[in-house]
């Protein structure tokens, strides 16, 4: 019998365990699902005949070597500052290792000796990094191999809510963590290279740059820059290519909106409000607005920002109760981040029968036998329920894949690793299709650029 360890029972584990959980009688497995909380980790199995919960503190040392040692293969499904101090645990181990979570500083130095031992130590097998690794390189691979030149690569993901849940004038909801959210894009201008020429947006600027896509049978979206795009040109081979960006989905007209809290400094989160406990909602608004004794604070936020009063934009502030004076921030010593996100969790929490929804948008552009060609490659995931999201399928299934090839030398790659490589995304992407996470590929004509115009 192989025991599997999963250490941390978050909202993404939930179709890991339950695939796992499948495959535990024809692969005689045994699932130990470890975390802070016995009782969490003790919801998530569902009364699995296979899997057994415990009680880890990841910061009690022996406890973790100890539930370490006795595992064939671990999965860290840890927030991603945690995953080193289990992955030196499996070097000193010889154990395997799968987090979904990007490759940091730390993790990557640990190369080296990982390689050494034989060990794999998979990361970024999730949504996003992960299945937009691996449906990316399939493409790119395959161009290549024609004789292919990249010109292009375009690459958005977005976590949003389903269609049939979708009753917002913002045609948003939380699907994954708020915080995250809020404060997207600081700490730095998204960069990228576009025909040739770097381009950079700073923060201030990020949410009203946006591209316009179209996903069949789904309409329209809008895709804004994520931060660092220039860093997958070595990651995927592309070291000369002359567009490369990756970027977020929203609904159109999100990020006009969500550029209002940006202008007036609600989502910061280098400082905090005085008395934030007792500030209403409309003290909160009104503390970003210049003091003038007569108007009001719709007013004020109208002329500062030149929202017309008919504008669907103002319509979506008011949905969000913003000018409220009776409801409280209730948060003590509240950055306008933490304020801003504690009023929004309140209107974009999915409700019980409310469904989540991923998607995934990749663009290649290339030149072959003298043509220019485009490919457009698109996913859409939607979840059951509000275990069962499509966020925890996307990033736990392709996690359990990659564990049991693994385990089952199916995969035996050394190093720490990301699934770009062919051996790895090609029957990890195969598997992924009887779970209905299936891209659509399009090809069509690339327009192409004139390199005598400055972009």
């Amino acid at each position: 019998m192989h025991t599997i360890l999963i250490i941390g029972a978050g909202k993404s584990t939930s179709s890991l365990i339950r695939y796992l959980s499948e495959k535990s009688t024809p692969q005689n497995l045994h699932l130990i699902v470890a975390d802070k909380s016995k009782a969490i980790a003790q919801k998530m199995l569902e009364n699995s005949d296979s899997a057994e919960a415990m009680e880890l503190d990841i910061f009690n040392v022996e406890a973790r070597k100890k539930a370490i040692i006795n595992a064939d293969i671990v999965i860290s499904m840890l927030p991603a500052r945690f995953h080193i101090e289990v992955a030196k645990d499996c070097l000193v181990f010889n154990k395997n290792m799968v987090t979904a979570s990007y490759v940091s500083k730390d993790m990557e130095e640990l190369n080296e000796e990982v390689t050494a031992k034989g060990l794999t130590f998979m990361n970024e097998i999730g949504v996003d990094p992960g299945i937009d690794h691996m449906s990316a390189m399939k493409v790119i691979d395959e161009i290549k191999e024609k004789g292919g030149k990249m010109l292009m690569f375009e690459s958005f993901t977005g976590g949003l809510v389903a269609p049939e849940s979708d009753n917002n004038l913002w045609n948003y909801k939380f699907t994954w963590n708020p915080r995250n959210v809020v404060v997207a894009g600081q700490g730095g201008a998204a960069e990228f290279i576009q025909e040739g020429k770097y381009k950079y947006i700073p923060y201030q600027r990020l949410f009203r740059r946006t591209e316009f896509l179209e996903v069949p049978g789904y309409g329209k979206f809008e895709g804004l820059a994520n931060r660092n795009s220039l860093a997958y040109r070595s990651v995927y081979g592309l070291e000369d290519i002359p567009t490369i960006y990756r970027g977020t989905l929203r609904r159109v007209g999100f990020s006009r909106a969500w550029n209002v809290f940006v202008q007036l400094g609600m989502t910061d989160d280098s400082y905090h409000l005085q008395n934030t406990e007792n500030m209403s909602y409309r003290e909160f608004v009104n503390s970003f607005l210049p003091y003038t004794p007569h108007d009001s604070v719709e007013l004020k936020l109208r002329l500062a920002m030149k929202i017309e009063q008919d504008d669907l934009l103002w319509d979506k502030l008011v949905e969000l109760d913003l000018f409220n004076a009776n409801k409280k921030i209730g948060l003590k010593n509240a950055t306008p981040a933490q304020a801003l996100q504690k009023i929004l969790e309140e209107k974009w929490t999915l409700q019980p029968e409310d469904k989540d929804m991923i998607v995934m948008y990749h663009k290649f552009g290339f030149e072959l036998n003298g043509e220019q060609k485009q490919i457009d490659s698109t996913m859409v995931s939607i979840g059951e329920n509000q275990k069962y999201t499509a966020m925890a399928k996307t990033v736990g299934i392709p996690v359990g894949i990659a564990c049991l090839k693994i385990l089952n030398k199916e995969i035996t790659m050394p190093g720490v690793l990301r699934p770009i490589h062919k051996e790895i995304y090609q029957p990890i992407l195969k598997e992924l299709e009887e779970y209905n996470i299936v891209f659509n590929e399009q090809e069509k004509a690339y327009k192409g650029y004139n390199p005598d115009i400055l972009s």
